[in-house]
């Protein structure tokens, strides 16, 4: 029993003895007791992802925008002009709010912002229509907001389009036509639409799918660089190394390991609101998926590492870091197509990481296609991470010249 226990013992006792004196647990060990004391690297690292994920959800909670508000200025005062408000109203998109004896108190409440469009139906609509004449109805929507904007126009156009057809059909029936040939007549070509990849047209898909990572992306870049600049500017860079046995490689490894395993936590709570609450199809590779959200995360992380290496200044590289995470999505692709821009803004687009992961997520969870097209892309990350590599030198001299000390 002893000799049990003296092996149990020196067992112990040797494995303390290595995670004091291996310089990797060393750094791992003192970065935790860095993070456990500060709300600062909590909040960064567990409670700004969390709660930005909250907000997102709570804001594309419908999917799609539903019940815009419609005002009707009805000058007809008939069957047919409570017909057209009422087939109006029944579509998902608008919600008829207000009704309006003339034109200028309808403009007056758009100009307000309590509408956002304005449908006129013109006096003696009905009777023009009843004579075999076509008649315009006039429809105003507010684009300021082109996401309401188009559809609202959608919504409003099928259903004065679906009235119209069937007021044809039945003035064609009345003229002795058969149904059949009435409706040939109506309709000679049949669109068959087939919508790929998003058949819901849901935006909760489209655009949670870009602005869930791009918060593991913000607060990675944030996180990253304000761990690595602190040392700078709290002069205990040299502290760090002697952990490290003076290996800038070892240091980092083992300060962004933390973040990295929340990160990639955060990430994969990521993937459950996506695909699992929400969802988001996933057609391809899920395996693949994880991969790439690991590989962007250690890709940030060196570009933390770039910026503060490049700026020597903590307060400048964190709003350096917000700016350039929130401009991946503008240059994704995904809002505007990527084709479509001016060159310069195309081959701007490529100085972020977070256009190619978007290339590999809707490759993998949207189209379904195999994992060789999406290699490209993931192997895209490699530059960012070899440009960070090429800096280290001066990392390691911020870290040990105290001239760069207490001015970041």
């Amino acid at each position: 029993m002893n000799k049990k226990q003296n092996i149990a013992s020196n067992t112990a006792g040797k494995s303390e003895s290595f995670f004091r004196t291996n310089p990797f647990f060393r750094v791992f060990v003192r970065e935790i007791d860095l993070m456990s004391g500060s709300t600062i690297y909590l909040f960064t690292t567990l409670i700004g992802p969390l709660i930005s994920f909250v907000i997102l959800l709570s804001i594309f909670s419908d999917g799609v925008p539903r019940n815009l508000p419609v005002g009707i200025v009805d000058l007809d005062h008939s069957t047919l002009s409570r017909k057209i408000t009422m087939w109006i109203g029944a579509s998902p998109e608008t919600e008829i709010t207000m009704h309006f004896p003339n034109q200028k108190e309808a403009y007056r409440q758009m100009e307000q912002g309590k509408l956002d469009a304005i449908v006129i139906i013109p006096e003696g609509t009905e009777k023009c229509i009843l004579k075999g004449n076509s008649q315009s109805i006039p429809v105003f929507i507010n684009n300021a907001n082109m996401l309401k904007g188009g559809f609202l126009q959608k919504g409003i156009y099928k259903s004065l389009a679906t009235l119209s057809g069937g007021i044809k059909l039945q003035m064609a029936i009345k003229s002795g036509l058969p149904e059949r040939q009435a409706k040939a007549n109506i309709q000679p070509v049949k669109l068959q639409q087939h919508v790929l990849f998003n058949p819901f047209g849901n935006y909760s898909y489209f655009l949670l799918s870009a602005l869930l990572p791009l918060m593991i992306v913000l607060f990675t870049l944030l996180s990253g660089v304000y761990a690595i600049g602190l040392e700078v500017k709290e002069g205990t860079g040299p502290e760090w190394l002697e952990h490290s046995g003076g290996s800038l490689i070892v240091a980092l490894t083992g300060k962004l390991l933390p973040y990295n395993i929340l990160m990639f936590i955060n990430a994969m709570v990521m993937n459950v609101i996506l695909f699992v609450q929400m969802g988001t199809p996933l057609q391809g590779s899920f395996a693949f998926l994880m991969i790439s959200e690991l590989y962007l995360i250690m890709t940030y992380q060196m570009v933390a590492v770039l910026l503060v290496a490049t700026t020597a200044n903590l307060r400048l590289g964190l709003s350096l870091a917000s700016a350039y995470s929130m401009m991946a999505l503008t240059f994704s692709g995904l809002t505007f197509p990527q084709f479509s821009m001016p060159l310069a803004a195309q081959i701007f687009s490529y100085i972020f990481p977070f256009t190619y992961w978007i290339q590999i997520f809707i490759s993998q969870a949207m189209r379904g296609e195999s994992i060789v097209p999406a290699l490209i892309p993931l192997a895209s990350f490699l530059p960012f991470i070899l440009l960070a590599v090429m800096f280290l030198p001066r990392m390691k001299r911020l870290l040990k010249e105290e001239k760069y000390w207490g001015k970041i």
